[in-house]
């Protein structure tokens, strides 16, 4: 379901024919954000396409703070912003905000319709999604596989975000292995690992004599990748000026490799991945906002472990089916006692926890004894986050709501803030 929500008459008509005749979408409209806001709360909604004036004010605040409790009611929807009243400036407000893309009035139908195909394809346009190995049915990770699975056939760039050990790289290989690339590379690199003054050599190649040490040609990861897909893991590590040279080559999808006059053109998808948090970067000066919103049409959160408890059983269970042992069992005494750890290590931590326990136990059936655990912090955590939950609801109460204000206070970006909200559970 696609909500449109205009305060014109016509615009919805005109938007809602157009959605469901030659996109085969249904529709719902809205005239105000009340509305709006009513329909996110129902569910079901996949996609916003909303005006950003609902009043005789022309300055586009009308959108912005509907977009703002969207995103609090509904972080992973994504959403469109249209207007008559459109510039550069108001656009990159929308986006500081979480606004997926942005068209200005009065719009091209083609794409228009390209835009929304991206964002949300039709129902039958995934009918064979494969997990390939991702484990688990708690409704946050379903949340962002039913993403994966709507984005998979399409080339948007994808960011996605996540603690270590959440899985950050098997949902990349989930959407390269459902797209119509799979039988293309998958070229992973991990951008931590890569120095500054390696990085042109490392990413576009290089010919041989193009500096000391270039003793033969090298192919960099792009070409490698050509017609596949280009894994850029810890992108949050590039350094300024490596994240100038990526950003040209995505913009242009061509390159040179040093010492090589001669632009080589490449055609891939490319998914990035980080825990830091981009848009502290951003504000610090440490990220650039251009690349950002580059590598940033989809973007998709794992939750990390600690929130997908129920899931702890079954990620136990796989890792013990493949274990050196035969028939391994974990008695209750023992599940119960893994899903009471908090895990700030992850899926990553508790599959070495699993492993260990398997390796140095005499038997094939795990008792809670077996398993070795370092200091739970967990309680540490729930206290912190009492009191940061605590600090934010007052702040937002003196500001009336106003999450630029409050954000401003709590010395956090408006994105930063959101998510806070999000983890701590608080409305508007």
């Amino acid at each position: 379901m696609i909500l449109v929500v205009d305060d014109d008459c016509s615009v919805r008509s005109s938007l809602k024919i157009l959605l469901s005749r030659s996109g085969g979408y249904k529709v719902e409209t809205a005239a105000n954000a009340d509305e709006a806001l009513a329909a996110i709360r129902r569910g079901n909604i996949r996609l916003v396409i909303t005006d950003m004036n609902f009043s005789s004010d022309t300055s586009g605040q009308d959108g912005i703070e509907l977009l703002q409790k969207i995103k609090v009611l509904s972080p992973d929807t994504p959403v469109i912003l249209i207007t008559a009243w459109g510039s550069i400036p108001l656009a990159v407000e929308g986006m500081k905000h979480g606004a997926t893309d942005f068209i200005p009035k009065p719009w091209d139908n083609r794409v228009l319709l390209d835009k929304i195909k991206v964002l949300a394809p039709t129902d039958d346009s995934n009918t064979d999604f494969n997990r390939y190995g991702i484990i688990g049915n708690n409704a946050k990770l379903i949340s962002v596989l039913n993403i994966v699975k709507r984005i998979a056939a399409t080339d948007a760039p994808v960011l996605i975000t996540g603690e270590n050990g959440t899985g950050k790289e098997m949902i990349a290989l989930a959407i390269h292995n459902n797209s119509n690339r799979k039988e293309k590379p998958f070229v992973k690199v991990n951008l931590g690992g890569i120095s500054r003054s390696l990085f042109e050599s490392e990413m576009f190649g290089h010919k041989k004599g193009a500096f000391t040490g270039a003793v033969a040609d090298r192919i960099g990861r792009f070409q490698l990748a050509d017609g596949g897909t280009i894994f850029l893991d810890e992108i949050g590590e590039l350094d300024i000026e490596s994240q100038v040279k990526l950003l040209r080559v995505l913009q242009e999808k061509t390159f040179e490799p040093l010492g090589e006059s001669k632009s080589v053109k490449v055609d891939v998808r490319v998914i990035c991945a980080t825990n830091a948090p981009l848009e502290e970067k951003i504000t610090e000066g440490t990220f650039r906002e251009d690349l950002y919103y580059r590598i940033n049409l989809i973007s998709l959160h794992l939750p990390p472990l600690r929130e997908r408890i129920d899931d702890i059983p079954l990620l136990i269970n796989e890792f013990a089916s493949h274990s050196f042992k035969d028939n391994i069992k974990f008695t209750q005494s023992a599940i119960n006692k893994l899903c009471k750890y908090s895990f700030p290590g992850n899926i990553r931590q508790l599959k070495n926890v699993v492993e260990r326990a398997i390796l140095m136990s005499d038997s094939n059936i795990i008792e809670d004894s077996d398993i070795s655990l370092p200091k739970d912090k967990t309680n540490e955590f729930a206290a912190l986050d009492d009191i940061e939950r605590k600090q934010i609801i007052e702040t937002l109460k003196l500001t009336g709501g106003n999450i630029s204000r409050a954000s401003a206070i709590l010395g956090l970006s408006r994105q930063a803030l959101y998510r806070r909200m999000e983890k701590l559970s608080i409305k508007i």
